[in-house]
């Protein structure tokens, strides 16, 4: 069965849950684009697996395919790559009414989006998320873009997909660590506004794909409110500011998920000691990760994670902004004063 979900931003969007999908990718591109060719983005790992099945869908529609795959990992995601994107965009060659379709997790749906919104000043992009987390978060909302030197999603833009493919199959062939990095997304999606569904993934101590659904809702009425992260959809960077911090810090061989994992707990912690966040809350939700397999804390101490919270685009001259939960299931964003920070992040705040 195949479940429809319906963005409603600048330009609407359906995204498509349901198993077997996958080899349908081609006809359900057509929907929604007349093109003749198209361009698949993949990286090492998920192209051996799915990028054929993909491919030939996509022919059997009318397009002439070509598929480029960068090697797998946060390292690729740099403008370097990207220009690898435009020299193959250009060998095909797309034109602006033809498509590039990003095959696999958060790296490259994040790096084909940004190819698609400024080649040719803007081409349609058709997001097959193969991860957890891609499914539950990344792939959806229309953010795009590179990591620098300078920082993490530094350089991208705003451009919203034609359509959304998540097939759930697809998360048969993770590995165990892939598959438990995503889980972070999935229970930070709840934590900011489904308190009902974060009680769910406590019990079960999985993700199933209804929850899978229903993170997508959430997203998508995060994103219809707020489509370019003008107010609230800055609450879905819940445990990030702290995450891309750490991410930085090991330069980018920190899963995201994991990163993301411990920046949940911090921000908890930080709450707290604001008196904003309940004093439950940490408790419970460390105790969530911990089921889940993910990390609650980090040895880098806080006066180095510092260098690195300063030079992300949530700091500005009064502070560094933070989500914080007032409760399971709510969430505010407040500045913080990084002098604050580095004590409330001690552990002897306590």
């Amino acid at each position: 069965m195949t479940h429809t979900i319906t963005v409603h931003t600048s330009s609407a969007y359906d995204v498509l849950c349901g198993s077997g999908l996958l080899p349908g990718a081609g006809e359900l591109c057509r929907r929604v684009n007349r093109g003749v060719h198209a361009l698949i983005v993949t990286d090492s790992h998920v192209g051996p697996l799915y990028a054929d099945t993909v491919e030939r869908s996509l022919t059997a529609a009318g397009y002439q395919v070509r598929t480029f795959t960068f090697r797998a990992g946060e390292q690729s995601k740099r403008l370097a790559t990207v220009e690898e994107i435009y020299e193959q965009a250009a060998m095909c060659p797309l034109h602006r009414d033809d498509l590039i379709v990003a095959l696999g997790g958060g790296v490259t749906g994040d790096m084909a989006g940004f190819a698609a919104a400024t080649w040719l000043r803007g081409i349609d992009v058709v997001q097959i998320p193969t991860s957890l987390l891609a499914q539950v978060d990344s792939s959806i909302g229309g953010k795009t873009g590179v990591d620098t030197v300078a920082g993490k999603n530094l350089v991208g833009a705003f451009w919203q997909p034609r359509l959304v493919i998540s097939d759930p199959d697809t998360l048969d062939t993770l590995p165990d660590a892939v598959r438990t990095e995503g889980a972070a997304e999935a229970i930070k999606t709840a934590l900011i506004a489904d308190e009902e569904l974060f009680a769910q993934m406590e019990a079960a101590g999985t993700i199933t794909p209804e929850m899978i659904r229903r993170c997508i809702a959430v997203k998508r009425d995060v994103v219809e409110q707020d489509e370019r992260e003008a107010g609230t959809r800055k609450l879905l960077n819940f445990g990030h500011t702290i995450g891309h911090a750490l991410e930085r810090r090991y330069a980018y061989r920190l899963p995201h998920g994991q990163a993301v994992a411990v920046g949940m707990v911090a921000a908890a912690r930080i709450g707290r000691c604001m008196g904003i966040t309940p004093a439950d809350v940490e408790p419970r939700i460390a105790a969530v990760l911990r089921r889940f397999g993910l990390p609650v804390e980090d040895p880098v101490p806080p006066e180095q994670l510092m260098t690195f919270l300063t030079a992300d685009k949530k700091h500005h001259a009064s502070g560094v902004d933070f989500v914080l939960l007032t409760r399971i299931g709510s969430a505010v964003w407040r500045t913080v004063e990084p002098a604050q920070l580095v004590a409330w992040l001690t552990p002897q705040a306590d």
